[in-house]
């Protein structure tokens, strides 16, 4: 007998996350190579991990530390946001990675009665973050089709006219999943549209030193901006789950309020983390930029790869790690696909139902060096060309 009726609705409710459904596809493909996830191929600076192995043995790294980060990378953080970001009006909050940040601004900053925006194709762990605090009016805009960009007109429109005015806006930027960048007018048009609402814009900038093509990434800074940020992709600490959030200083009860949440989650991000991101924000943004750089190699290698889905069909990519493809209009179950590209040609990507925008499919180059994207991309063409010319044959 199973516990579905003692279970949470909240729970319940919830959306089953992609990435565990992908990981169990993937071990159960013999051979298989992921374009999946959204991971870079590098580790973490060898000299900060260095610093790290010193002084895994002191106490201090075994205690509690500040709810809010260790007070010298929030200082690092701080005059990096500052440089880099353009922020002079926020204060800081170190959490267990972007997600954790994102929930603990959601729980924050909505009531479960509250409605919320987001623009299709979303980033997935954000929209089940509000179905599991109980945030299940969540109103999806559209993009423009051939950008990919929010739509600020639907979004002017319907904070006019929706009542109450929902209370958070998010955007992703460069976006996750699909690569597009939001130009630095547009970006300040949705917080103008946002503020004189009345409601709060959320900036996920996780990819912000994944720039291509010579865009440069920008930050909005105002009392109703609250900005995250991650050193997953940036330093390749993906497990060491360090994230950060921005939110205007001079608001002490939001400030108030985030620590409660902070202490009733991980009550700080893991101290030796903490202290492996100020040693690599020690390296300087360089250090990032020079292992971004090669990525293009492998946009370019998957670009081509896509290319059986035929003109048009690619959108994204001026920044973050992904590709978004339309599939062919006769391959409405993007997931079936996604499930016969893995058992047939061992490649494994992203279906896009799982960012609301079903016929689609997310790709992600970052977490494979030259060599085996370029294998990954050959499967993933072979694969492609085969679903074009002869459909899913088993």
């Amino acid at each position: 007998m199973g516990s579905h009726g003692m279970l949470a609705r909240r729970a319940l409710l919830t959306e089953n996350p992609v990435m565990v459904e992908i990981q169990e596809l993937i071990r159960g493909v013999k051979d298989s190579i992921s374009l999946a996830q959204g991971v870079v191929y590098w580790q973490p600076p060898k000299q900060a991990l260095q610093k790290v192995q010193e002084i895994v043995g002191e106490p201090s790294v075994s205690r509690y530390g500040a709810d809010e980060g260790l007070p010298e990378l929030r200082k690092a953080i701080l005059e990096k946001m500052r440089q880099e970001n353009k922020l002079h009006k926020s204060s800081v909050m170190v959490t267990a990675g972007a997600n954790q940040a994102f929930v603990n601004v959601v729980l924050t900053l909505c009531d479960a009665e509250d409605s919320v925006i987001m623009f299709a194709p979303y980033y997935f762990n954000a929209y089940m973050s509000f179905q599991m605090t109980g945030v299940t009016n969540i109103l999806v805009g559209p993009s423009d089709p051939k950008t990919l960009h929010p739509d600020a007109d639907w979004l002017e429109k319907t904070l006019l006219e929706t009542k109450p005015t929902p209370k958070l806006v998010t955007v992703v930027n460069p976006g996750n999943p699909s690569g597009t960048y939001i130009p630095e007018p547009l970006l300040k048009r949705i917080s103008d549209i946002c503020k004189s609402t009345g409601c709060w814009l959320v900036v996920d900038n996780t990819y912000e030193y994944f720039m291509y093509d010579g865009h440069k990434h920008v930050c909005v800074e105002d009392t109703h901006v609250v900005n995250i940020f991650s050193f997953s992709k940036a330093y390749g600490m993906m497990g060491w789950r360090v994230g950060y959030i921005a939110f205007p200083s001079e608001d002490e009860e939001l400030k108030d309020q985030l620590l409660k949440v902070q202490d009733n989650i991980p009550i700080c991000a893991p101290i030796i983390s903490q202290k492996l991101a100020l040693f690599s924000l020690q390296m300087g943004p360089e250090w990032v930029t020079d292992q971004v750089k090669d990525l293009v190699k492998n946009r370019a290698l998957v670009l081509e790869a896509l290319s059986p889905l035929g003109e048009g069909a690619v959108r994204g990519g001026e920044g973050a790690i992904y590709l978004w493809a339309k599939l062919p209009e006769e391959y409405p179950d993007d997931f079936e696909v996604v499930r016969w590209l893995a058992r047939k040609h061992r490649i494994v990507i992203i279906p896009g139902s799982s960012s609301g925008c079903p016929g689609y499919v997310r790709i992600s180059y970052g977490g494979l060096a030259a060599d085996g994207c370029r294998v990954a991309s050959e499967r993933l063409r072979d694969g492609l060309e085969e679903l074009v010319k002869k459909g899913m044959v088993e």
